[in-house]
């Protein structure tokens, strides 16, 4: 992580710094000035493409950013409220200098964020992202603006074309499904796309009003999603987050099936039709070990990430291999995108599992998830974690006790001030046991730090 940058761009609570009118000015005017030079393939258009989620924050930030990126000399076009996938995949089907996101993904609606893609539909490079927070850092006034905006809606309709053509209709047709908006950036445009293809819709979570973004909805947030969709009696239901670049879907009985559910059963599809590239997947360290050893067993090799889904992407082209992704839902189908899709994914998954036969609930018992446990530490700082004394090898002498059949992974939130520890084991005791023996373990040695 950079000094501004996370996992996934910049993000804060509004109007808090980074995210005040000034720095977004700057962050506009020298990102675009690093990206006119990065971007060197021929016939690029001079301009950026802009999105927003729900988030009252939006329009003020948009209005700051924009202000930036035209004295950069390149022009603007806003598509409005949509999700991150989709400037993505517009960038590339305009032949756009780079496309910008305004959002804060996951997260309440106090938060905002900005993130942006190349030309090639992927995250900064975190070389590209370091010049940038070199350039800001030594910007002292921006020229005016000499570059033009406008608001130009009606791009969207090459996403959703584009998602529909990725999948057969046919198969679709009937299916009933629920989908769950978040109030975020997918609450028109998922229920569009799922409706031209023939599918019996129940849409929750589509009343965005500004403030209510990823409450009690969305990947974060299932449960009600699961319910309705055994209430339903539908096939399946999905829950995007606020800005649709991940999803987490149910089956027929409500039951949750996360990203590696979802990565898994479409490996294993990719594989039997002779489209899954290196015969490889790749998953984050995130990843449940039941996920990893069924893919395995199965003869898929698995590669292992650092978490946030710009290295699934790298991991990925690098070795040009087809599926990866993240437990929390960032899923890239890289045959047909770059980046995490929530939307894309629940389409290739809900095909996978229509060519089948079978139900949803098929796929969720095809493999068992070890007992996980993820707890998330509130923090004020993150001092780096070999420089506590002596933390690192007590959780190595802690993970020992699992006698190689589980493991423990601490790390910092790249999105949020949080630490985060991960324990996985056959004995679902010894690892709630172990996950509260790293919490006191790593409050101890931070106060000693402090």
């Amino acid at each position: 992580m950079g000094k501004y940058f996370g996992t996934d761009g910049i993000r804060a609570v509004a109007g808090t710094f980074p995210l005040t009118s000034d720095f977004i000015e700057k962050l506009g005017w020298c990102a675009l000035d690093e990206l006119k030079t990065y971007a060197q393939a021929e016939g690029l258009k001079n301009q950026v493409i802009i999105a927003q989620d729900s988030r009252a924050s939006g329009p003020a930030i948009l209005q700051a950013l924009q202000k930036g990126i035209r004295a950069a000399g390149v022009n603007v076009i806003s598509v409005g409220v949509a999700p991150t996938p989709a400037v993505a995949n517009i960038v590339r089907q305009t032949g756009s200098l780079c496309g910008v996101v305004i959002s804060a993904s996951h997260n309440p609606a106090e938060f905002n964020g900005i993130k942006f893609f190349t030309n090639h539909g992927t995250k900064l490079p975190e070389a590209l992202e370091a010049k940038i927070e070199a350039r800001i850092d030594a910007c002292a006034a921006l020229p005016a603006p000499k570059a033009h905006y406008q608001e130009d809606e009606s791009l969207i309709d090459l996403y959703e074309n584009f998602l529909k053509s990725t999948v057969d209709a046919s198969l679709l047709k009937g299916t009933k499904v629920v989908l769950d908006c978040a109030n975020g950036a997918s609450y028109k445009i998922a229920a569009k796309v799922f409706h031209d293809l023939g599918m019996d819709l129940v849409v929750t979570g589509a009343k965005p009003d500004g403030t209510n973004i990823n409450r009690g909805v969305g990947a974060l947030h299932t449960q009600f999603m699961q319910d309705l969709t055994a209430k339903e009696k539908a096939y399946a239901g999905f829950s995007f987050d606020g800005d649709a670049d991940r999803v987490i879907a149910s089956d027929e009985n409500g039951r949750q099936l996360d990203g590696d559910n979802i990565i898994a059963s479409s490996a294993l599809c990719l594989k039997q039709e002779g489209r899954l590239n290196g015969n490889k997947a790749v998953l984050t360290i995130m990843a449940n070990l039941g996920c990893i050893n069924y893919l395995k067993q199965n003869g898929i090799c698995v590669e292992l990430t650092k978490v946030g889904d710009k290295y699934v992407s790298e991991a990925l082209e690098k070795e040009n291999l087809s599926i990866g992704g993240e437990t929390s839902g960032h899923i890239i189908f890289r045959e047909f995108s770059n980046t995490g899709d929530g939307i894309l994914s629940a389409l290739q998954f809900l095909q996978c599992a229509k060519k089948s036969g079978k139900p949803l609930s098929w796929f969720g018992d095809q493999w068992k998830k070890y007992p996980s446990l993820l707890r998330a530490v509130a923090v004020s700082s993150k001092p780096a974690l070999d420089t506590l004394e002596g933390f690192l090898p007590a959780v190595s002498e802690l993970e020992k006790q699992m006698q190689g059949r589980g493991r423990i992974i601490v790390r910092y939130s790249g999105t949020e001030p949080k630490l985060r520890i991960l324990v996985e084991g056959e004995d679902e005791a010894l690892v709630s046991r172990i996950a509260q023996e790293v919490e006191r373990l790593y409050l101890s040695k931070t106060e000693v730090h402090l």
